[in-house]
């Protein structure tokens, strides 16, 4: 079951059905949705994204999958799951461009390592971000993780894999 972390500015718990237009509104914002997965998806997809986080991911208890909160408003997403791309435990997190720049997201990935580390019981997490994304990639370097090789994707671009250890 997806736990409820705290942080001093953040909420991060499971989402609730009544989370799902301020999901889509996340997912649909150009500007995240570049940086995640495999970029932009359509509405209809997000939606049934959104979806599957309750049939799916809670009903089998899957991996923990946050809403991120800050004063009540969904200001994020964020998860923590094994992945055979890095052969272990990735962090995933998306700010909405308002929490840019305010050390939100630096608040944020410590709270999904710390979960990964002291409730997992996990002594390394990864993290896979496309080298365009300095932003994250600078925010990564900040908390410790460490390059550990790249992959080049089907489409040309190169994705950067990033380890922390315990």
């Amino acid at each position: 079951m997806t736990p409820t972390l705290r942080t001093e500015r953040l909420l991060l718990e499971p989402y609730v059905p009544e989370d799902e237009e301020a999901f889509v509104a996340l997912f649909q914002d150009a500007e995240v949705s570049r940086w995640m997965g495999d970029g932009p998806s359509s509405e209809a997809e997000d939606r049934a994204l959104f979806g599957r986080v309750f049939t799916k991911v809670y009903a089998q208890d899957l991996f923990a999958v946050w809403a991120v909160r800050r004063d009540g408003l969904l200001v994020g997403h964020a998860e923590i799951k094994r992945t055979d791309a890095v052969d272990g435990h990735e962090i995933i997190y998306a700010l909405a461009p308002t929490a840019w720049g305010t050390g939100l997201g630096t608040e944020l990935a410590q709270a999904v390592i710390a979960h990964g580390f002291e409730t997992l019981g996990l002594t390394e997490v990864h993290a896979t971000v496309a080298a365009a994304n300095e932003a994250s990639l600078t925010l990564l370097g900040r908390i410790g993780f460490e390059h550990m090789r790249d992959i080049e994707e089907d489409d040309g671009s190169t994705t950067r894999v990033l380890t922390r250890r315990r």
